[in-house]
C-alpha cells in the first residue's frame, strides 16, 4: 500500500469537492489512489491541480504527442502508476506505440527529445532544431513544462504508491519487454 495512506470515504464536504475536480467530469469512479495521497496536503494538491489540469485539458500541443512525451517520461523515471493510468485513459496512440514508450531504443523524436531531457535536462542543439521545425514558441517551452511536470510526479508516484494501488486504480500493466 502507499507509504502515504490515501483518503478513504467517507470524506468531509470540502475533501469531496476537491477530489471531483481532480476526476472527469460525471464520472462516477473513486478518485485515483494518487490524487487522495496528494490530498493529505491540500494547499499543495490544490496548485498541483491546475497545473495538471493546463497541461492536460488547456494545452497547445498535439493529444497524441502530448502523450506519448507523458509516457516515455513516465516510463524513463520509473513512474508506472502513472504510465499506466495514461497508458488506459487518456491516450490516441495504438497500442504498439503505447509499448514503445517502455522500450529502451527508440527512433521517434519525440522519444528521443524526452530521452534527453531524462539524461541530460537539456536537448542537444540537433534536438532542438528537429522539435525548432515541428512545434511553435509556444508548444517548445509547453513540451519543456510538460516532462519536467511528468518527471515530478514519476517521483511522488515512484516514492508514495506500488503495484497494489495500481490494481486497485485497474492501471494498464506496464510492458515485459522493457
Amino acid at each position: 500500500m502507499a507509504r502515504i495512506a490515501p483518503l478513504s470515504p467517507p470524506y468531509a464536504t470540502d475533501v469531496a469537492t476537491a477530489l471531483a475536480k481532480w476526476m472527469p467530469p460525471g464520472t462516477d469512479r473513486e478518485p485515483l489512489v494518487l490524487f487522495r495521497v496528494l490530498q493529505r496536503h491540500p494547499e499543495l494538491a490544490s496548485r498541483m491541480r491546475v497545473v495538471g489540469a493546463g497541461l492536460l485539458g488547456h494545452g497547445t500541443l498535439p493529444p497524441a504527442d502530448r502523450e506519448l512525451v507523458i509516457l516515455r517520461t513516465c516510463a524513463r523515471a520509473g513512474g508506472w502508476y502513472e504510465w499506466g493510468i495514461h497508458a488506459i485513459a487518456f491516450t490516441d496512440l495504438t497500442p504498439a506505440q503505447i509499448d514503445a514508450t517502455a522500450v529502451r531504443q527508440s527512433t521517434d523524436p519525440l522519444i528521443h527529445a524526452a530521452d534527453e531531457l531524462h539524461d541530460h535536462a537539456r536537448w542537444s542543439d540537433e534536438t532542438w532544431r528537429a522539435l525548432r521545425d515541428r512545434y511553435t514558441d509556444e508548444q517548445l517551452i509547453e513540451l519543456l513544462v510538460l516532462a519536467g511536470w511528468y518527471r515530478m510526479i514519476s517521483y511522488v508516484v515512484t516514492n508514495l504508491l506500488d503495484d497494489e494501488d495500481a490494481q486497485q486504480d485497474r492501471v494498464r500493466d506496464r510492458p515485459s519487454h522493457r
